[in-house]
């Protein structure tokens, strides 16, 4: 059984991991994948990591709207290939944050692509929090093939 308490996921992709990480900092790239409002991403240790949705019309029974701001601090980069970002929180549009948690991304030279690996951790025993990694699931899988069509097919 998938632990509900985090979020991994591997995925190939047929561009150099170089493309594939920038479109974690590129504020353009963010709003094409990841459907950002806004962001501000900065690739450096100590760097800024905010991306901001919009509010859904959508309201999760447990959560309520989705949208809001996910940010933490960049504490580790590796050029081109890995980051971490620390203390990430998620400020829903209402209610209280979620958090704190960790994001690690790692892009990995895979024959003439790269193995996108995305982590998420970080938990509290609360059925909100089971389900926040429910639904973030759904949603990283979902922008994580749109990063997949984005990279491999820029300007399509």
């Amino acid at each position: 059984m998938k632990n509900p308490r985090s979020f991994e996921h591997t995925i190939a992709i047929a561009a150099p991991p170089a493309a594939v990480f920038h479109a974690f900092f590129d504020p353009s790239a963010l709003a094409t994948w990841w459907q950002a409002a806004r962001s501000v991403t900065t690739p450096v240790a100590l760097g800024v990591y905010a991306v901001e949705w919009r509010t859904s019309e959508w309201a999760d029974d447990r959560l309520g709207a989705l949208g809001g701001v996910f940010h933490g601090t960049v504490i580790d980069v590796r050029e081109g290939r890995e980051f971490t970002v620390a203390e990430c929180w998620w400020l829903p549009p209402t209610g209280d944050p979620i958090g704190p948690m960790s994001l690690h991304v790692v892009c990995a030279p895979d024959g003439d692509g790269c193995a996108l690996t995305v982590r998420q951790r970080g938990h509290e025993p609360s059925a909100r929090w089971d389900r926040y990694y429910e639904l973030i699931a759904r949603g990283w899988h979902s922008s994580l093939a749109a990063l997949k069509r984005l990279a491999e097919h820029p300007g399509a």
